[in-house]
């Protein structure tokens, strides 16, 4: 059986807690209501933080469709050894073979005339050469390849391919695909720069127009500072304003990306199918969206924090 004492301890323990999420509900509904009683200056602010969010955003999204094409270009990364005239496929075999049983290579594919003839011919601007001249010159002007793929560092077998005396020319793109990664790795850097200054930026938005908020309240924060109300109490309602205010940056966001999506994936599948290629341009996955919802609200919550707590501070009655 609980002591009196006990049952006093844990009613008031219980209705301090319940008066605390009563607030916490009360400072959610009442945050909103100001932000949609002033729709105008509301969308403002808004406005101004999703544009600044949806800069980095888009060239986020841009630079990860760059990497994934490159992943998609896998064949950068491959070597093709085209041998001399008039090497045979049971010759090109038997060099398939000396070169598979090299450590650093994963796999090697014989590639032959009429293979390569056959791809050619995909290609619109070769398939009428390829008619002009004639299927059987064609073919014969065609030497025996291999498609050599390295497990690691490639420049060793670049190296040995070469001084094989069937080779007679052999074909590596890594300077091409180093380029493509000294850029890859630039963009990254850019877009983490701008993603640092433009959400301060979004921050120093929401932190002006909360401190606008504040002043615009200034006597009723002074009537619950003499009731005794403590700073969390008076803080509540403010950091709730700026969530909202970044929760709805967030989505207009993620908006505006979605209609450039929409406006750029038809004339991109366009030239993509000029080229061979079905590369799609992808958007935000929904765990990235929900990310970046989080991260604009965390940006508004941070923004009108830092404005509430400096004007507590000052604004607080001294004890005489």
């Amino acid at each position: 059986m609980a002591k009196p004492g006990n049952q006093r301890v844990e009613q008031l323990h219980s209705s301090r807690a319940g008066a605390w999420l009563e607030h916490h509900g009360y400072s959610v509904v009442a945050s909103l209501g100001r932000l949609l009683r002033k729709p105008w200056a509301s969308l403002l602010t808004i406005g101004v933080m999703a544009l600044a969010l949806a800069l980095p955003l888009g060239l986020w999204v841009v630079l990860a469709n760059v990497q994934r094409l490159g992943g998609q270009v896998q064949a950068a990364r491959e070597v093709t050894v085209f041998l001399q005239p008039g090497i045979d496929a049971a010759k090109a075999d038997a060099l398939a073979a000396v070169l598979r049983a090299r450590s650093d290579v994963a796999s090697v594919e014989r590639v032959a005339p009429e293979q390569a003839l056959a791809q050619l011919r995909q290609r619109d601007d070769l398939a009428a050469a390829i008619d002009a001249l004639g299927e059987d010159a064609a073919r014969a002007a065609l030497p025996q390849a291999l498609r050599v793929v390295p497990r690691a560092d490639e420049h060793a077998l670049v190296q040995a391919a070469q001084a094989l005396p069937e080779t007679d020319r052999v074909q590596h793109d890594a300077r091409w695909r180093e380029r493509l990664q000294a850029w890859l790795g630039f963009g990254a850097r850019v877009v983490q720069v701008l993603a640092a200054l433009l959400g301060l930026g979004a921050l120093l938005v929401v932190g002006n127009t909360v401190r606008l908020d504040i002043q615009s309240r200034r006597e009723e924060i002074g009537v619950l500072q003499l009731l005794g109300a403590s700073d969390g109490f008076v803080r509540r309602p403010f950091l709730y304003l700026g969530i909202w205010y970044g929760l709805s940056a967030g989505a207009l966001a993620l908006g505006i990306l979605t209609l450039a999506w929409m406006a750029l994936q038809a004339p991109l599948a366009a030239l993509a199918t000029r080229y061979g290629s079905s590369f799609a341009l992808q958007g935000l996955d929904p765990l990235a969206a929900a990310c970046v919802l989080a991260g604009a609200g965390l940006l508004g919550w941070l923004g009108a924090g830092a404005v509430t707590g400096h004007y507590l501070r000052q604004a607080r009655p001294r004890e005489h």
